[in-house]
């Protein structure tokens, strides 16, 4: 088995408090990302449920109705009870950070969306300080190419063993889309995480807005709380970046596969990949180490 190197295990000094509304449910959840002991990884309470940061506890349950017959639109964890939702962009700000372990309690089963982006969370744990624990984790390099692709093959990712973490993702939707082709990367500095990747926020195109409100759906939002693009581009907002949207997509990408339970040591690239198959992909990395 190859193995990567050995890291220093970092949780949070003190804790950071976070509160906003929910994405999908709408409903107002406080936050608290805590410190937490060596080797007990990253956990999300709800009352009295828990659930740990690992694939093996996805839930494929849809955050919403809506959602029951398409692919998932966020990261969503099972619990005794129920689910944790979006909890991506937490994570990726845990790992863009170099945390590994962290205790996070939330008052509602869906986590906030605030801006859209993880720079609320990356500033409110930056506050809050981080501290090594003392204790090493060893990094998850796979002993090969992997691989892995939508049913249709128009998504993929790749992964690789490499001496060092870099991600890729690249975006394009096609040539009549509003959101021209782009790729983005992170090479695994945390510095760059919080400038180049931690802004960049969810987005939607118009139409696709205009069916979830049909649905019920971001009623008690509008595109100056979030990012919506039309024709034309970005409606009553501007972009952070150029390529905003494929930095949001790496960021997602960053934060399901800290599902895997271990920094990575891999070269990753995506190629127009989404939640359901970011989730594959933290699977295959498990599976090739047995």
């Amino acid at each position: 088995m190859t193995q990567g190197p050995s890291l220093p295990r970092r949780t949070l000094r003190s804790p950071a408090q976070l509160s906003g509304v929910s994405l999908f449910t709408a409903a107002h959840c406080d936050l608290v990302l805590s410190p937490a002991p060596a080797r007990t990884g990253i956990r999300f309470k709800l009352d009295s449920d828990e659930a740990l940061a690992h694939i093996a506890s996805l839930s494929t349950d849809p955050i919403h109705p809506a959602f029951a017959s398409v692919p998932p639109r966020c990261t969503c964890l099972r619990t005794p009870s129920g689910q944790i939702g979006t909890v991506e962009h937490v994570l990726a700000a845990l790992t863009g950070l170099g945390i590994t372990d962290a205790a996070i309690s939330l008052t509602a089963p869906e986590l906030p969306i605030f801006d859209g982006s993880a720079l609320p969370v990356v500033q409110a744990i930056l506050g809050a300080g981080i501290e090594d624990l003392g204790a090493t984790i060893t990094a998850l390099r796979p002993p090969r190419r992997l691989r892995v692709e939508s049913d249709d093959g128009s998504a993929s990712i790749e992964i690789e063993p490499a001496d060092a973490p870099h991600y890729t993702y690249e975006l394009d939707f096609g040539s009549k889309s509003p959101i021209p082709a782009a790729s983005a990367h992170w090479s695994g500095d945390p510095d760059e995480f919080v400038q180049q990747v931690a802004p960049a926020r969810t987005f939607s195109l118009e139409s696709e807005a205009q069916t979830m409100r049909r649905l019920g759906l971001f009623t008690h939002l509008t595109p100056r709380d979030m990012l919506v693009i039309g024709p034309s581009g970005p409606i009553d907002n501007t972009l952070r970046f150029p390529d905003e949207p494929a930095r949001h997509k790496l960021l997602d990408l960053i934060g399901d596969l800290t599902l895997a339970g271990r920094p990575l040591c891999a070269r990753v690239r995506a190629v127009r990949s989404g939640h359901a198959l970011n989730h594959t992909a933290a699977r295959a990395l498990l599976d090739s180490m047995n």
